[in-house]
């Protein structure tokens, strides 16, 4: 005999130390998946949910050991998600780099977007969290284009990420890039400051040099030199969207294989030297936390190497 489902009770949940200073909107859309965000703040409004017994606004911060209330809530089951494939799980496990306590850094592979959306049911934090599912906390600390590879680093906790997170305001994150770039690059050790700002074309958002946008500074290093194309090493100063690839064609050299601000003619030629994507890698970082540093590399994926071996044979 079938018995009623019981009425769903109020919870009560106490704030561990890894979500303190957490907005508790965000707090609530992490711990209650699926729930709409409509929901979420019509209890906040309504005082449905509170913290030490107290209301309190979408923006109040977390501190450790705060009591958070959650009313009698009966969520809509949502749809079962679909598995991962287990291919791109098993590419994830084996582009590990480093993990510690705090950190996991990744060799990113490209073509895989950092988080699902724009019809993507995966990225790389949907992926691995579900393949690290006993960790209680995974955030990306800061983000790399889809078609970027290399270096990405997650936090573990969330004083690992703040720490991330202020390193970088701080200065304290020395990320490395190698770019190969359409021609023989003229201009030696160069450093590109000129501000970006996004643009919409053709319902697509992109950006652009101008004198309005937000400061952007780009030090770019020769490494080696061909007549069809040029291996840079480049640093990051600041972390605009698209910043390289923008900085890069704004000098008459954009990066090779970019399909939105590159040069058809000049990808189209390196194709025959064995180039299919964006040529992007994010190949060293350091990062200061407090009072270690992390430093770890990536090595070109297969495909670039490839490429770089074919010019340098002068094919």
């Amino acid at each position: 005999m079938n018995t009623p489902e019981s009425p769903p009770r109020a919870r009560w949940l106490e704030v561990a130390v890894d979500h303190a200073g957490q907005r508790i909107d965000n707090y609530l859309l992490r711990l209650l998946k699926g729930a709409p965000k409509s929901l979420i703040y019509r209890l906040l409004r309504k005082g449905e949910v509170r913290v030490n017994s107290a209301r309190i606004r979408p923006d109040y911060r977390l501190q450790s050991g705060d009591r958070v209330r959650l009313p009698p809530l009966r969520l809509p089951a949502p749809d079962e998600p679909l598995p991962p494939p287990s291919a791109l799980l098993a590419r994830l496990k084996e582009a590990v780099l480093w993990e510690d306590q705090d950190l996991l850094v990744l060799n990113k592979p490209a073509g895989i977007a950092v988080h699902k959306g724009s019809g993507l049911d995966f990225g790389i934090i949907e992926l691995a969290r579900a393949l690290w599912p006993h960790l209680a906390f995974l955030e990306l600390a800061h983000r790399l284009d889809r078609e970027t590879s290399g270096c990405l680093v997650l936090a573990k906790t969330l004083t690992a990420l703040r720490a991330v997170h202020e390193a970088l305001r701080a200065g304290a994150m020395d990320k490395r890039y190698l770019a190969l770039v359409c021609g023989r690059w003229r201009y030696g050790a160069h450093e590109v400051a000129a501000p970006l700002r996004k643009v919409l074309r053709a319902g697509e958002r992109l950006m652009e040099v101008a004198g309005q946008g937000k400061p952007a500074l780009t030090r770019f290093k020769p490494v080696s030199l061909w007549p069809q194309a040029s291996l840079l090493e480049v640093v990051l100063a600041t972390g605009r969207t698209h910043q390289i690839r923008v900085h890069a064609a704004w000098c008459g050299h954009p990066v090779a294989g970019d399909d939105k601000y590159g040069d058809a003619a000049c990808n189209q030629s390196l194709r025959g030297y064995g180039l299919r994507r964006l040529f992007l890698h994010a190949h060293s970082i350091a990062i200061g936390l407090g009072g270690r540093e992390v430093v770890l590399s990536a090595p070109l994926d297969e495909d670039l190497r490839n490429v770089v071996e074919q010019l340098e044979s002068g094919r």
